[in-house]
């Protein structure tokens, strides 16, 4: 825009003067007086790129246990969700880009719990509603009740992609449905996002060759997904890994090792899950120390019926991009928020997530005093292991 400001001036200069030559005498014609806000606008530096910032926020484990089930149950084939992320629904809603990691399948009935999930449908239309935008469906439960559940699951995903926008990625059917979301890339605010989602393994095999999960070990795959995303000019790259060791508030060698060849190869960010605890957090320097890397390596469960320690803990990871007048892509520093999710009895009736710093002070609103008691324990101790603040 800047460029044709001179060859815009000069024609309004024209306009004004209106001298004509006509077989060489000048007629001269009644000047024009410019208003200051044409020559403002001509003149004046105009940004190509409004300044915006896009936000991110991203949860851990969705579990389904069977006591869920039982508890959200109201009869006939009625289940009610909403006391979830009744405390949280403001942040989820606001978020330009929304993402839970699903851990379940939606195989259909009979719903059940651990060892083999499968979850009611109406769980996933439930955090639909409240403005989850992604679901990332490569963990180690996607099998668990075959190549029928994780079909009918992504049967279930694609429903909601069509009828509301819903995205998914982790999971796909056929080539060409595993060629447009491995990488899942997303575009909001002008902004470019690619997101890929991998898992470590599943603890049943599919049978078949389709539907497929994205997986950690198949290193050709992965390092072909972040070269894609590097195609497609993503501004910014986030994986999304399923792995490490359940209960450890430490990430392992392997992890780390896992974490430096995501970083070595495209990723600028990396988001884990799997392990049930919140682990610790790092910054890979990678490429001869020209790129920094922030790892949160897992971020523990979002909802669960799991009691034993540290496991009803987790962190709400909230990622801000910010793009500058010039164009400009930059990522601020990443914001933790730690989130508690109470059993029934506890804070309330059912189960409901709870952003924990907001409710320090409470302890005598809830049901159960004791889980209040817990909860801050629990949060002083997983902050000092892990460095999170």
């Amino acid at each position: 825009m800047h460029f044709l400001s001179g060859h815009i001036s000069r024609l309004v200069q024209a306009l004004i003067i209106l001298g004509c030559s006509i077989e060489g005498h000048i007629t001269h014609a009644q000047q024009i007086i410019m208003p200051e806000r044409w020559h403002s606008a001509i003149t004046c530096k105009q940004s190509i790129f409004r300044q915006d910032t896009l936000t991110i926020c991203i949860f851990g484990d969705m579990m389904m246990h069977a006591n869920q089930i039982s508890n959200a149950h109201k009869g006939d084939n009625s289940y009610d969700f909403t006391t979830y992320f009744r405390h949280l629904e403001d942040q989820i809603s606001k978020a330009d880009i929304a993402v839970a990691n699903m851990e379940f399948t939606l195989a259909g009935e009979p719903y059940t719990g651990y060892p083999c999930f499968s979850a009611p449908d109406v769980f996933a239309s439930y955090l639909a509603d409240i403005g989850f935008d992604i679901f990332l469906a490569a963990n180690n439960h996607i099998f668990d009740k075959g190549s029928s559940g994780a079909q009918r699951t992504l049967d279930i995903y694609r429903d909601l992609e069509e009828e509301r926008g819903i995205r998914f990625t982790g999971l796909a059917g056929n080539e060409d449905e595993y060629n447009r979301v491995n990488p899942l890339t997303i575009i909001r605010k002008g902004i470019k996002i690619s997101f890929v989602n991998l898992t470590y393994g599943t603890n049943v095999g599919s049978g078949t060759a389709w539907p497929k999960t994205f997986r950690l070990n198949h290193a050709e795959s992965v390092i072909g997904a972040l070269s894609k995303a590097e195609e497609l000019d993503a501004d910014l790259t986030i994986v999304l890994p399923h792995w490490g060791t359940e209960y450890n508030l430490k990430h392992s060698e392997a992890q780390e090792k896992a974490a430096v060849m995501l970083a070595e190869h495209g990723a600028d960010i990396i988001v884990g899950a799997h392990p049930h605890v919140v682990q610790d957090c790092q910054i890979l320097e990678v490429n001869d120390n020209e790129k920094q890397v922030p790892v949160a390596y897992s971020l523990g469960n979002a909802v669960s019926n799991m009691s034993a320690p540290d496991t009803q803990i987790g962190l709400m990871t909230t990622i801000k991009i910010v793009r500058e007048n010039n164009g400009d892509i930059r990522a601020l520093p990443i914001e933790f928020t730690y989130i508690w999710c109470s059993r029934p009895g506890g804070y309330c009736s059912s189960y409901t997530v709870i952003p924990v710093e907001e409710f320090i002070g409470t302890r005598t609103q809830w049901l159960g005093s004791w889980e209040y008691d817990k909860m801050i324990a629990t949060y002083e101790r997983v902050r000092r292991k892990t460095g999170i603040e």
